[in-house]
């Protein structure tokens, strides 16, 4: 070979070598980014009575700080997802990432209820853009099977067990410096995460969808999902009967069903049918979304049951979901990364669901007096192991085999499936609870003489609510294991389709083949 020919060739395996490289670059900041998303849904729960004190928010306003979050967040993720196609994956979430940094020191900096709230709203509206553009970017960059598992792995951890860092982190802060922090802190994590990607991440061409923009579909979708979220957020305060619940909901089912009209008709649709209709990733939004509504409801329960029922510091009740994150972290990294390439991926999804319902039927003999080492903390196990094995594959499927230009809306149906679930599920276990607590006081309170025993009985409702709604949620997960069974039913991804797909960083994306 000649002198010219062996240039050639090393300088083409070193461009090669440096974008295999710059993927994994990539993907720490965007599992960075997906970090600071992913916890911020939880973080504030903990800091909310301080900043509730030193603002002035009255108690009928408190709810507002979590509820403006879910609403821009969730009502916006579509649209998110599309300007990600439309605009470009690194830009959007470059874009995404300053703008959350900066409603962050709003909230950080507020000196209103009306500015916290408004910085909240803010921090939705920036991470609906960041969110769909962070799991898109993963989908593109991420073509060859095994890669592709190890990246699903990681990122599959960080989205099921970052709310739980959310609440170590809200307390830590809370605790030892104030509320303020709980959103100062994602500053930094924002600013490392935008200069990455600015610099590290290339992302492939021809991924992109320029058509026009769907405005009727994006009003549709955004009110639709804004009155279904607000709709359950509102019956927990308001209960199921109230007429304004009731309206929310009858508008969400007109706006959405007019919305699914809407896409079949226009040229150009925000959410083209096909991504939702494929029955593998239709699965997958079903069963996640149902999954997520057992998660969020457990967190709420075991703070409460940990800080009010056994006294816990914010810190300590943190520091109590280690077991879960680490089972997490267990169940993504080294199971299902290791099993994905291997086996079929309802395989993975079906007994990991059923494994965290497992884990969730334990904590239904939750009492006062029950041993963290003995019940939560192999409850917690279980269910971290279970979730983190099901999680990932279903994050890898939920954008495989999508067009290119259909990644980002596709990505976003994984996070719109997720913030739904997790207001459903605050919501319809919440008043589970609150009802089965009220129906045990009434039934047992004449029998207590005595405040202390009083105070007992109230307790004992607690945690006899608690383990009412934690039977539902174990149905909750037994339902989405039978879904991920039936549905998902493509095989385990095709490794000689896959290996090699998007060696060529400036090429156009290959989507892997599943074999059948």
């Amino acid at each position: 070979m000649s002198e010219t020919g062996t240039s050639a060739s090393a300088k083409s395996a070193a461009e090669l070598a440096d974008a295999h490289s710059n993927r994994w670059k990539a993907l720490a900041f965007i599992a960075l980014a997906q970090l600071m998303v992913v916890l911020d849904a939880t973080i504030v729960n903990i800091a909310l009575p301080s900043a509730q004190q030193d603002l002035g928010i009255s108690d009928g306003n408190r709810q507002w700080v979590i509820t403006a979050y879910a609403l821009a967040f969730g009502g916006l993720l579509l649209f998110g997802g599309r300007i990600a196609d439309l605009w470009g994956r690194k830009r959007t979430f470059v874009t995404g990432l300053i703008g959350f940094a900066g409603a962050s020191a709003l909230g950080g900096a507020a000196q209103s209820s009306a500015m916290l709230l408004g910085a909240r709203a803010l921090q939705g509206a920036f991470g609906a853009l960041l969110a769909p553009a962070a799991l898109s970017l993963l989908a593109v960059m991420f073509t060859d099977a095994k890669e592709r598992a190890k990246a699903f792995g990681i990122y599959g951890a960080i989205a099921g067990g970052g709310g739980a860092v959310g609440l170590i982190l809200g307390g830590f802060l809370t605790e030892y410096l104030n509320w303020r922090w709980t959103f100062f802190v994602n500053i930094p994590f924002a600013i490392i995460a935008a200069l990455g990607a600015y610099f590290v991440i290339r992302e492939p061409a021809g991924g992109r969808n320029r058509s026009p923009l769907d405005i009727p579909g994006v009003i549709l979708s955004t009110l639709g999902l804004v009155s279904l979220v607000y709709g359950f957020t509102r019956a927990e305060s308001n209960g199921w009967s109230d007429s304004t619940t009731i309206g929310l909901f009858v508008a969400s089912a007109v706006l959405l069903a007019a919305f699914v009209f809407t896409e079949s008709k226009v040229k150009a649709p925000l959410l083209p049918l096909r991504v939702i209709t494929e029955r593998n990733r239709g699965g997958v939004y079903l069963s996640l979304g149902l999954a997520i509504i057992a998660m969020f409801g457990l967190f709420l329960f075991l703070t409460y049951y940990l800080q009010i029922v056994k006294g816990y510091s914010p810190v300590k009740t943190g520091f109590a979901f280690l077991p879960m994150i680490a089972g997490m972290i267990t169940g993504s990294t080294q199971i299902g990364a290791r099993l994905m390439t291997r086996v079929p991926p309802r395989l993975l999804m079906a007994p990991g669901f059923a494994l965290a319902a497992v884990g969730m039927l334990l904590l239904t003999q939750m009492e006062i007096n029950s041993s963290y080492a003995g019940l939560l903390l192999p409850a917690q196990l279980l269910l971290g192991l279970g979730m983190g094995t099901a999680f990932m594959p279903a994050m890898s499927l939920a954008t495989y085999g999508v067009q290119p230009k259909d990644a980002g809306v596709a990505s976003a149906m994984v996070n719109t499936s997720q913030q739904v679930g997790g207001a459903i599920g605050t919501a319809l276990l919440n008043t589970i609870a609150a009802s089965a607590t009220t129906s045990y006081i009434k039934d047992h309170i004449a029998g207590a003489a005595s405040k202390p025993q009083q105070q007992l009985v109230q307790l004992q409702g607690m945690v006899n609510g608690y383990t009412n709604a934690i039977w539902f949620a174990v149905g909750i997960l037994v339902v989405a294991a039978t879904i991920a069974a039936t549905l998902v039913n493509t095989g385990r991804p095709d490794m000689s389709a896959a290996a090699g797909a998007g060696d060529g960083v400036e090429d156009e994306v290959k989507v892997p083949v599943i074999a059948h």
